[in-house]
């Protein structure tokens, strides 16, 4: 497992698949290990991924500062990682919330961002919000589904901010295009896989600029592919349009029946869509 020393010297991980041109991978989570996106659905068949480990997860170190958990403050652990593996440009993946940290970086370092995919992304970095009747209407869509009922309500009652404890749990057939054995396995294994402290710093205050973000990814020159999920609870398609006019050169899939990880739902047409805009 290859490692490297980040700005205030804490040892970072970083996992490697494939061959290929070098694509750089930031997990969500946020502040989750990035196991949980394993070789994306095969993408490693066409590309070289470096998957890094945000400081404090996974084989990564924790940082004697906790305050560099902030979004903001990560961007330099990209760029360290950038330096370390001698790229002038490098092609950028990020998914969910590690999409407002990949916006970031390329608000930062334009020069350094060649082509650049958000999958199911965050719109939090750029100041949008999901309205509750979008993410509602979407939940709907669902409603054949066996799970449907029980999880609807548990939806409802956060919705109404009468969440149980039972309730999140209950709502996770939501993040998956198929709530089946492979879907169950992964919601079980991420159980261990994220760090609570540092997500709670990740968004803090200081974290976004929305108005100064919006201005710099104006000017971006990098090709941008916005993926989202047809069914996705927790980005649906109608919030990741909108993200469409924050960028110059933007083009937005929607990758049918799929949910918030859309390399599981169907692997074959994930890496084929990714892979077709990376070229």
């Amino acid at each position: 497992m290859p490692t490297f020393s980040a700005y205030d010297g804490t040892k970072l991980a970083y996992h490697v698949f494939g061959d290929g041109p070098p694509l750089i991978c930031l997990p969500g989570g946020p502040m989750q290990a990035s196991a949980y996106l394993g070789d994306l659905g095969g993408l490693s068949a066409q590309r070289r991924l470096t998957v890094l480990d945000l400081r404090g997860t996974g084989e990564s170190a924790a940082p004697e500062d906790t305050a560099s958990y902030r979004c903001d403050r990560l961007v330099d652990d990209v760029e360290a990682l950038r330096e370390h593996l001698g790229l002038d440009r490098m092609d950028l993946l990020a998914h969910s919330a590690g999409t407002n940290l990949a916006v970031r970086y390329a608000e930062r370092h334009p020069e350094h961002v060649g082509k650049l995919v958000l999958v199911t992304p965050s719109v939090m970095a750029v100041g949008s919000t999901v309205a509750g009747e979008v993410r509602r209407g979407t939940a709907l869509l669902r409603r054949d589904e066996p799970w449907f009922p029980e999880a609807f309500t548990a939806l409802e009652a956060i919705f109404a901010g009468e969440a149980k404890a039972d309730s999140w749990q209950a709502v996770a057939p939501f993040w998956y295009g198929r709530w089946d054995a492979a879907a169950q396995a992964h919601r079980t294994a991420e159980e261990g896989q994220k760090n609570g402290e540092a997500a709670a710093v990740f968004g803090s205050e200081g974290a976004f600029d929305p108005e100064l973000t919006r201005a710099a990814l104006a000017g971006l020159g990098s090709p941008v592919l916005l993926l989202a999920g047809e069914v996705d609870l927790n980005s649906p398609p109608r919030a990741v349009a909108e993200l469409v006019g924050v960028f110059p050169h933007a083009e937005l899939v929607v990758q049918p029946r799929a949910g918030h990880f859309p390399w599981l739902d169907d692997a074959e047409r994930f890496a084929a869509t990714v892979g077709a805009f990376l070229g």
